[in-house]
């Protein structure tokens, strides 16, 4: 009865709620339907800039094109670092875009018909349309060229697509020229900061010091006060303007290096395999097979190989084994095939035949044999080239230039490097059927063709298992609030790694810290983060010990920071308060100096420019002050970065008139246009909303 009467006594209040939730649940069921392409979308936003949206799917493959570019540049493999630069690379651009959009539209820029033309057959063509329809050798852009391809774009829809991306960015380089010369006239020099500059930077100063270093008063006889703190923070506030949000961390690394377990069971496979690749009649198969290093199986110049291994293998003879021997962190062996004098660089052309297009291997041999046939007997390789060949070159009539070894596919470089002057050879490589014309041969050094293997000293699947044994038990063990207790409790060392931004591709001690940076912004401060961090020799625990926000600091966020600096400034007091006393009554420097224990040190001929002092390293404030004081008079006590300065100029000697106004105002406003368009570019990003959401991508 009791739950019944209840039911009767709240019946209305029961309804209404039931009838409530099932209204929001309507409404929130018909968003979430409705709104899916909408959360879907914002799960892809890799920033915001001012309201609009960078997407992923367009954002990726710009990163993509940057770490392509960066690859060829420096070489080798993509490593975190390289992916954070062309990440931050990509970004760049996209925020350069949308606020330069935005601001030329507010400046009312744009490019006329007329100078779309000029960029694309006037007078002055676009670097772009220099780059693609040019002549290296003179510059020139080939008019007939670039109409003849615009032509083709009615019928080429591939051709139309690459002159739509052509056209797009001839025109976003033409805008950003014009904002840039726009930005650059708006600037000027006066003939007075002219004549200041001139002065600043060949006006001698003579003067003498005497000086008291923070140093002489120890830190812990200094107990600065939360009013020197505060002293500190608001008189020095630009200072803490925090760019971008950070996070520091605390980690405890577990090393996977090589145990001696390790090294043994590597050596012990490395002589059963030098064994075998003595024994081996495929050489070039074996090495490939088995070295973690792969070193083409072709001639080599010396230098290319670790120092010790290219010292030997070039002393010995054709025919000779060499190691194993360990050097750096890997065995190293090699078989050397020939040893012999060789070309440094050959000039060559050749006709590249397409295979595919000429029904197989076998039909383009037979072509290029023909081609060979013809040229002996007195056709134009030139004019041959042009009309048979699908490479680039051909433009040129075949012409590669000059090329040194490790330029070219190994079949063709042998073909070009072991022939004769004059030679015209018929070579078979992945691009298809060459015929090689050797046109010069430059220069001769030794050669050799070796097989070469390497392998890695690496640590053991039990080693690993071990290390990853350990961080787990340590990860299970920590606290949010006892990480650097428990480590110290167990015996492990904690590292650093501070201030790290969300899209940094690097941390002190740590190669490979994208994963752990992702997840560590992902938290709060005081959070040991939940997973194992596999580096590449250490498995990593670690710890959010501090977030900054972007933004000027509040106070209690930098105090254990600043904490150096305010102890500093409260000796400067100390300090200043026991110069002055010396300085009373004192008619000349060489009294102060007696009155603190101190000698008096004369400086020459500084600039105001240049405010180093010899010993003394830079001090600013006090260079600042000495040009601004009269002569043969005791200073009041300065506070500099390293201590405390009383001090009297000597003299001054002043430069000779200027004599070109207009080559100093020159000077001043080119060092000031490399500097304005970063500063309003860097103005237009403080003025904008941008959100930064990177870090959940890369």
């Amino acid at each position: 009865m009791g739950f019944m009467t209840f039911l009767r006594n709240r019946m209305g209040i029961i309804l209404v709620g039931t009838i409530g939730f099932a209204i929001v649940a309507f409404l929130v069921g018909d968003a979430i339907n409705v709104g899916k392409p909408f959360w879907a979308a914002s799960q892809k936003v890799v920033g915001t800039v001012d309201g609009e949206d960078i997407n992923i799917d367009d954002f990726g493959p710009k990163v993509d094109q940057n770490l392509q570019q960066f690859k060829q540049q420096y070489g080798g493999s993509a490593n975190p670092q390289m992916t954070a630069m062309a990440v931050d690379n990509a970004w760049n651009g996209e925020l350069a875009t949308i606020l330069l959009s935005k601001e030329y539209q507010r400046l009312g820029l744009d490019i006329s018909g007329d100078e779309l033309f000029d960029l694309y057959q006037g007078k002055n063509p676009s670097p772009l349309i220099v780059q693609y329809f040019g002549n290296p050798q003179t510059g020139q852009v080939d008019r007939a060229a670039v109409i003849n391809s615009l032509k083709q774009q009615s019928s080429n829809p591939q051709l139309k697509q690459q002159w739509d991306l052509l056209e797009a960015e001839i025109e976003k380089q033409a805008l950003q020229q014009k904002y840039a010369n726009l930005v650059k006239n708006s600037i000027y020099v006066t003939t007075l900061e002219a004549t200041d500059e001139y002065i600043n930077r060949n006006k001698l100063a003579d003067f003498s010091y005497v000086n008291l270093e923070y140093a002489s008063i120890p830190d812990a006889a200094v107990k600065p006060t939360d009013a020197d703190y505060s002293a500190y923070y608001n008189d020095n506030k630009k200072k803490f303007d925090n760019p971008a949000e950070t996070r520091s961390f605390e980690y405890v690394a577990f090393s996977v290096n090589p145990t001696k377990e390790d090294s043994a069971a590597v050596k012990t496979q490395v002589e059963k395999l030098a064994a075998d690749f003595r024994a081996s009649k495929t050489d070039s198969l074996f090495s490939a097979i088995n070295s973690d290093v792969k070193v083409p199986y072709t001639y080599i110049t010396k230098g290319q190989l670790d120092p010790q291994v290219d010292s030997a293998v070039f002393s010995l003879p054709a025919g000779s084994f060499y190691g194993p021997v360990f050097s750096g962190s890997s065995y190293k062996m090699a078989k050397i095939q020939d040893v012999r004098f060789s070309p440094d660089s050959v000039k060559a052309s050749h006709i590249l035949l397409d295979a595919a297009k000429l029904g197989g291997v076998d039909q383009a041999v037979k072509m290029a044999d023909s081609l060979k046939t013809l040229i002996q007997k007195g056709a134009d390789f030139a004019a041959l080239a042009k009309i048979y060949s699908v490479d680039g070159s051909k433009d040129k009539g075949g012409e590669l230039g000059a090329f040194s070894r490790g330029m070219m596919v190994p079949e063709f470089e042998n073909a070009a490097f072991n022939g004769q002057v004059g030679d015209l050879k018929v070579v078979t490589s992945q691009f298809g059927v060459h015929l090689l014309k050797i046109e010069k041969q430059i220069g001769s050094s030794k050669v050799a063709k070796i097989a070469y293997i390497e392998k890695n000293l690496t640590p053991s699947s039990r080693t690993k298992d071990q290390a990853y044994k350990k961080a787990s038990a340590f990860l299970n063990a920590v606290k949010d609030d006892n990480f650097s207790a428990e480590a110290k409790k167990q015996g492990y060392t904690v590292s650093v790694a501070e201030r790290i931004t969300g899209s940094q591709g690097y941390a002190p001690g740590l190669d490979n810290p994208r994963q752990l940076i992702r997840d560590g912004f992902a938290a709060k401060k005081g959070d040991v983060l939940t997973e194992v961090y596999q580096m590449d020799n250490a498995f990593v625990v670690a710890h959010v010990t501090d977030v900054k926000p972007k933004g000027v600091l509040p106070l209690e966020s930098i105090k254990k920071d600043i904490e150096p600096l305010v102890i500093n400034a409260v000796k400067a007091k100390m300090l200043k308060d026991k110069l002055a006393k010396a300085a009373q009554g004192a008619a000349n420097l060489n009294q102060v100096a007696q009155k603190v224990g101190r000698t008096v040190t004369p400086v020459q001929n500084i600039v105001f420019s240049n405010p180093v002092i010899p010993g003394a390293a830079q001090e600013n404030k006090l260079v600042g002050t000495v040009f601004g004081s009269p002569v043969n008079k005791i200073s009041k006590p300065i506070d500099g970065e390293h201590g405390v300065y009383v001090f009297t100029v000597n003299g001054f000697a002043n430069p000779a008139p200027m004599g070109n106004t207009f080559k100093q105002k020159e000077m001043m406003l080119q060092a000031l246009g490399q500097r304005t368009l970063g500063a309003a570019f860097q103005a237009l990003q403080d003025k904008s909303e941008i959100k930064d959401n990177r870090v959940k991508f890369y």
